[in-house]
């Protein structure tokens, strides 16, 4: 015995089923006009490759600048000596202030709450340097012993000189991996001994690489941090002759590291007011505030990646009336089709649904396309310009979703202008 089924039960399709006939039928009529689905969807594939491609260089630019503001320690503050240029310049400044000292140092110790660690610096380029550099002479940096822990210094051989090396000025250095191999190649350099002016300085340690700005930034002056010579502060003041030492100030840079649970930014503002009292406003220095700087360059960032997609967007915005076109030009194509599919039973929603799968096709085919064509692009940007390029997770669904969505949005209106056909008038369309 047939049981029969009640007329509502018979007629219930779940909603996912609805779109299969449909999306088979898009997918047919899409490779049946080959040529013409893939010039539609050219415009889709350059506007996301343009967006990927374009997005993956603001990254990795992006990214370098970080990656060495945070290797200049976000807990730091970084006092930076603006010394003089000219005889006239320095005689001007000399009258009101006498540069950055030690004194300076130990009053903003007393003075400035939550400091864990501090140091001094002392920097110059030396006029002679045995073995011969291969290519640029390195620069000295005399600085303490915690310089290694305030500038998050990794040493990959040997060690760092200690407390009681830069107590005595001991003739200790530690070499920087570029300026290791600027003076010794591939050679072993631990235990060996440089000449940098008149003083012979053995070599106890090789530090790994680091980040350079290639850039001034916000008073960090443009310096190949790697190819540097560190020896101990009093090393370098009372050993090591600077030829120049007469036109500069007694140290040219501080280094303070806050506790962790320490306002950097408000500290800095104490560090300023002591130091314009003390030089009595001779704007001879620069205080730098790394996490300032990461919190401005990750806002940097963000409108740069909003430019960026809108400028790219332009692309899909083309990409989407092309789409528009050829659907309106589709659907001349097939009024006969339409108006048959219309006197069968199908609703305008049917009607409706079944175009924008095919725009929605067109626009996500060409979307895969285009992040694979942004892939390659900025592959070989980063191979043949040298710039580091990121391709994200973030802009890969970013420029997807855009382009899906442009399909959506420009296949509305051919897809109702389809839905509204007079199936009468559509049947004897010719």
């Amino acid at each position: 015995m047939i049981r029969k089924l009640p007329a509502a039960q018979k007629l219930t399709v779940p909603g996912w089923r609805q779109f299969v006939p449909d999306l088979r039928l898009g997918l047919q009529n899409l490779v049946a006009r080959k040529l013409r689905t893939l010039l539609t969807m050219l415009g889709m594939i350059f506007g996301v490759a343009a967006v990927v491609s374009m997005l993956s260089i603001g990254a990795g630019a992006q990214q370098k600048v970080m990656a060495f503001i945070e290797q200049l320690g976000v807990r730091n503050l970084i006092v930076e000596a603006r010394e003089a240029n000219t005889w006239q310049e320095f005689q001007k400044v000399r009258k009101i202030s006498q540069g950055l000292s030690f004194q300076d140092l130990r009053v903003i110790r007393a003075n400035v709450n939550g400091i864990s660690e501090a140091t001094g610096r002392k920097r110059f380029v030396p006029s002679k340097l045995l073995p011969k550099p291969q290519r640029d002479f390195p620069a000295v940096y005399g600085v303490s012993a915690n310089y290694q822990r305030i500038g998050g210094l990794r040493v990959a051989e040997g060690r760092f000189f200690e407390q009681d090396e830069d107590d005595r000025a001991a003739p200790v250095c530690v070499l920087g991996e570029g300026a290791k191999t600027n003076l010794f190649g591939y050679e072993e350099a631990l235990g060996r001994y440089i000449k940098v002016n008149e003083q012979w300085y053995r070599v106890i340690g090789v530090a790994g690489p680091q980040l350079s700005a290639q850039t001034e930034m916000a008073g960090i002056p443009t310096q190949d941090r790697n190819n540097l010579i560190y020896v101990p502060l009093y090393s370098a003041i009372f050993r090591t002759e600077d030829n120049m030492s007469w036109f500069k100030d007694e140290i040219d840079g501080l280094y303070l590291q806050m506790e962790p649970q320490a306002d950097s930014v408000s500290a800095a503002d104490v560090v300023r007011g002591i130091l314009n009292a003390s030089h009595r406003n001779a704007g001879d220095f620069s205080v730098i505030v790394p996490a300032e700087l990461l919190a401005e360059q990750r806002r940097t960032q963000r409108i740069f990646d909003m430019v960026m997609v809108a400028i790219a967007s332009i692309s899909l915005l083309v990409g989407g009336i092309g789409i528009m076109n050829i659907m309106l030009a589709s659907i001349l194509e097939r009024t006969r089709e339409i108006g048959i599919r219309r006197a069968l039973g199908a609703r305008q929603k049917d009607i409706i649904r079944q175009f924008l799968i095919e725009a929605t096709l067109i626009s996500f085919v060409g979307g895969l396309m285009g992040i694979g064509f942004g892939f390659g692009i900025s592959r070989l940007i980063a191979l043949l310009a040298g710039w580091s390029t990121i391709v994200t997770a973030t802009s890969i669904i970013l420029a997807f979703l855009v382009s899906v969505s442009v399909g959506l949005v420009f296949g509305i209106y051919p897809a109702k202008k389809a839905a509204r056909l007079d199936p009468v008038e559509a049947i004897r369309y010719e």
